[in-house]
Parts: C-alpha cells; structure tokens; sequence
C-alpha cells in the first residue's frame, strides 16, 4: 500500500530536508556555544604561580560565543557544565649568558574549588650559550577538562623557569600568551 503525500507529512517529526541537501531549519542547539580568547597583557620576568595579574579577555576582531569566562586574580570559572578543550601558552625570552634555559607551562585544576592538580603541561628550552643574546622559544599545551560542577571545577596557569631572568611576553594587542576555551559538548 502506498502512502500518500499526506500520510508522511503527519509521519515527519522535526523539520523535513530541503531538495538541496539542506533543511529548513533557522537555528541549531548543537554544536561550539561557548568559546573565549584571554591573554596576559604584560611581559613579567620569573615563576608565577598562578599567573595571577594583567589577564583581558581578546579584544581585537573578536567576540566570544555565549557567556563566556571570568577570571579573578588568575582562576578561571567555567559559565557552564560541559566537556571543555583548553589551550595555553606563549613565547619566551631566555635571557642571555642563562646557562639552564628552560620553563614549564603548566595547566592545574580543581574539582573541589580548593586543590588544584596538573592536568596539562609542556616545556621550552633555549641553546646553552654564552652570548649575551637572549633567545625566545614558545610552548603550549592543550587538555580537555570535564567540568560537571561551575562553582566547583576551575582552571589555572602556572610557570616555572629556571633561570630568574627568563621573562613571558605579553601584549595587549595580540595573543603573545593567553588561553583558549572551547566547550565541546555536554558532560
């Protein structure tokens, strides 16, 4: 028995494909509805741990999707639950006649808005030398990150050097060092 034009129009549930492929939806649910750029705006010399000053959110050709994230004293907060990729890094300056030349970017998190554990981290190291040219090398590290609870799951950034006259360029113009979030989909 064949159906008729009627029959599969009550049958449709959602919105029927158009003859292009398409569908005659306006909008979709599905998909990135969070995402957000932050950058440190200064150059700093030594350790931070956390990086805890001169965070903006990006501000040049840039808006973030949906809420997006804030940040007090160098701890991030997620607006909303979901599996999350974060990316951090930047470029640094290995002062000259250093002798150990390297720094660990780290990515830490808690679960409890207490303890914070590394879950991401990558190192960058420049030639052992003697000249007094300093060396700039960059880093980053990417993790992703379940965040079931907001008021519970955040975010921050550390650095070790270990040389004291190793500094991290910031900028306030572009992204010289900063973080990248991405909400991926639901937890």
């Amino acid at each position: 028995m064949a159906l008729s034009k009627i029959d599969v129009a009550n049958m449709l549930t959602g919105v029927a494909p158009l003859a292009n492929g398409g569908t005659g939806a306006t909008s979709f649910t599905a998909g990135i509805t969070e995402a957000d750029q932050w950058r440190v705006t200064s150059t700093f010399t030594g350790d931070a741990n956390p990086v805890a000053s001169n965070w903006e959110r990006n501000d040049f050709n840039f808006d973030k999707i949906g809420t997006g994230m804030s940040e007090s004293s160098g701890i991030f907060t997620f607006p909303s639950t979901g599996i999350w990729e974060i990316k951090y890094g930047g470029v640094s300056q290995i002062g000259g006649n250093a002798q150990n030349r390297w720094n660990d970017w780290k990515i830490e998190a808690t679960t409890n808005n207490s303890s914070y554990n590394l879950i991401g981290a990558t190192g960058n190291s420049g030639a052992l030398s003697n000249t007094a040219n300093s060396q700039y090398s960059s880093a980053q590290s990417s993790v992703i990150f379940d965040v079931t609870n907001v008021s519970t799951h955040k975010v921050r950034f550390t650095i070790d050097v270990n040389d004291g006259s190793t500094s991290q360029m910031g900028a306030s113009t572009y992204q010289y060092h900063g973080a990248t979030f991405i909400r991926l989909g639901d937890t």
